[in-house]
């Protein structure tokens, strides 16, 4: 990146990836690089910073996400989508800065660990995917309506859209919602398509009375297997940390 420009400027957007990619092809256009950036919701306005709004352009965006992919590699459209996720600080700056030498040096970007950027955009992308892993197989639905299940999560990360992606394969025809508790979001799916809404004014229905029975009944399974002599909650923990506790249906 030795010709390009650091600029004393604060780039503001609406938080979204596309949003984000809008600045990236600003920045890639005029070989410019900001001091900061941040999502508009999350910046606290102050008297010395030069703040720019960059207004998202899903067609710029779009050519940025494809050209990714064309010209750097997938696993680098991988690594961005879930280190964009990440609840990482400053994590916009390290994705850019990746982003603009991955257009210049290709795929072998990846390889350039020495390069901070690079380090900490496998690390964000690290945290959030097996974070997204591990809620893949803790995550408990519960019936609270006809041919409706709702499922409430509290992780680190932003990852309710590709853990829905997840369930969605594997619940096609099945409506649910998904709600991050930290943020405040749900992703509602219907059977045929999803969206992630503003969760402020959610008032989530009782369970039916087939959950109830289904609940007592897998506590009492839960308790019946469990070898009480070989309980051991430092390992429990390493597996299912306990952050992720208040979320299950059985008592660990």
């Amino acid at each position: 990146m030795s010709n390009w420009k650091f600029i004393d400027k604060t780039y503001l957007y609406d938080g979204t990836l596309y949003g984000f990619l809008s600045i990236v092809f600003e920045c890639f256009t005029n070989k410019t690089i900001p001091q900061k950036i941040f999502s508009q919701t999350n910046y606290c306005s102050n008297f010395l910073d030069d703040t720019v709004y960059i207004q998202t352009d899903n067609k710029k965006a779009k050519r940025v996400f494809i050209g990714i992919e064309k010209n750097i590699s997938f696993t680098t459209l991988y690594n961005t989508y879930y280190a964009f996720s990440s609840n990482e600080e400053n994590k916009e700056i390290y994705l850019l800065k990746y982003l603009c030498d991955g257009f210049e040096i290709g795929p072998n970007i990846n390889n350039r660990l020495t390069f901070l950027h690079v380090y900490k955009v496998l690390s964000m992308k690290k945290r959030s995917f097996g974070e997204c892993h591990r809620l893949k197989g803790l995550l408990r639905f519960k019936e609270v309506g006809k041919n409706l299940y709702y499922a409430s999560i509290h992780p680190d990360n932003n990852i309710i859209e590709p853990l829905g992606h997840h369930f969605i394969n594997r619940l096609p025809t099945q409506n649910f919602i998904i709600h991050d508790k930290i943020r405040n979001i749900c992703l509602l799916y219907n059977g045929t398509e999803y969206k992630i809404v503003d969760a402020v004014n959610l008032k989530v229905p009782n369970i039916s009375e087939n959950e109830q029975k289904y609940q007592e009944l897998w506590k009492i399974f839960f308790k019946t297997i469990a070898i009480s002599e070989r309980k051991n909650l430092r390992c429990q923990m390493q597996y299912m940390p306990k952050k992720y506790w208040k979320d299950l249906v059985e008592e660990p």
